[in-house]
């Protein structure tokens, strides 16, 4: 098993195994909206993160050009440094592990993540998922952790079907043995929902949108996650 620096719960940094105990309870999704490598609303929010909240940041710029993406990385992670936030990559191992970061993320249909494993070294490797079926499989694969959702109606995913709501959310955490993240529909008021049905913790993108509000919806969620 491999050993990272995580931001755990008690807001130290440790040497330890990634469990339930160990993980931030926030993972933080870019908007995928970036421009350029300038990442002009990212580095906003990063700035606005308090130190008392341990969080996953997820870079899910998709469409900007390797180096670009590379240049993005360096500077979220250096941001990062001062809220202790773990930052991960969509997919792209390669750019993680040249930026140093503590991870990638791999959606649904991506790479399995056992094929990651002679790249990986120390990083974390997370998976979304929309399933059952697909979390037992990202789990026996060796994820260290899930997304799973939608869990609440959102208007992003609604092509998609109806969201997976609270019961798919609740088996899946019970069925795996990694900690699981919901997402889709995650407001501050929901949030505790998912945690009673044992989500290790949430994820979100569009909450975080509003730049007026963000510094107390952050403010919420820390005393609703963390309490």
């Amino acid at each position: 098993m491999k050993t990272i620096q995580i931001a755990a719960e008690s807001h130290t940094d440790a040497a330890v195994e990634p469990s339930r105990a160990s993980l931030p309870r926030l993972c933080i999704v870019s908007s995928g909206r970036e421009p350029d490598s300038s990442g002009t609303m990212l580095l906003a929010l990063m700035e606005r993160l308090p130190a008392t909240l341990p969080c996953i940041v997820q870079i899910r710029e998709k469409q900007l050009a390797a180096a670009s993406l590379l240049n993005l990385s360096r500077r979220v992670k250096a941001m990062g440094e001062a809220s202790r936030a773990l930052i991960v990559l969509n997919e792209r191992i390669d750019i993680a592990a040249a930026a140093g970061l503590a991870g990638v993320h791999l959606p649904e249909s991506g790479c399995p993540p056992d094929k990651l494993t002679p790249l990986r070294h120390n990083m974390l490797i997370g998976k979304s998922s929309h399933s059952l079926e697909s979390a037992l499989d990202a789990d026996m694969r060796g994820a260290d952790y899930l997304i799973f959702g939608p869990v609440f109606d959102t208007p992003s995913k609604r092509r998609y079907g109806s969201p997976q709501g609270l019961d798919k959310l609740e088996a899946v955490c019970h069925a795996v043995g990694v900690p699981v993240f919901a997402i889709g529909g995650i407001t501050t008021e929901n949030a505790q929902r998912c945690l009673s049905a044992g989500a290790h913790g949430v994820a979100a993108l569009s909450l975080f949108n509003d730049d007026v509000n963000v510094s107390g919806i952050l403010s919420n969620l820390e005393q609703v996650l963390y309490r």
